[in-house]
């Protein structure tokens, strides 16, 4: 085939802000991974495909299953208002608890 550009598992994208390594991302609305520590306004790999360990809103009480979006702060939630969809909750992640698994993009 040819005219396939990539397999889209990662994105090459350069933050305005710091991003550690496994930390999310917004690139537009897409939620991506960061592979390795990005600094601002350098190019850096991320993840868009997977599941992953991310922070969340501790009180949230997230079913396995449940659409997750994420905040401008980076933390799982689920609220969907003035929120980007981040994906799917892939184990439960109940109230309290510091993270949850997420499928993003999904």
């Amino acid at each position: 085939m040819k005219n396939q550009i990539c397999d889209g598992n990662t994105i090459d994208h350069t933050p305005a802000a710091d991003v550690p390594s496994g930390a999310p991302a917004l690139i537009g609305k897409l939620v991506a991974v960061a592979l390795g520590d990005v600094k601002a306004n350098n190019e850096g790999t991320f993840v868009t495909t997977g599941v992953f360990e991310l922070p969340k809103v501790q009180a949230d009480d997230i079913g396995q299953g449940a659409q997750v979006y994420i905040k401008a702060d980076g933390n799982i939630t689920s609220t969907a208002s003035g929120n980007t969809l981040a994906g799917k909750a892939w184990a439960a992640a109940g109230n309290p608890s510091d993270t949850a698994w997420v499928k993003i993009n999904a």
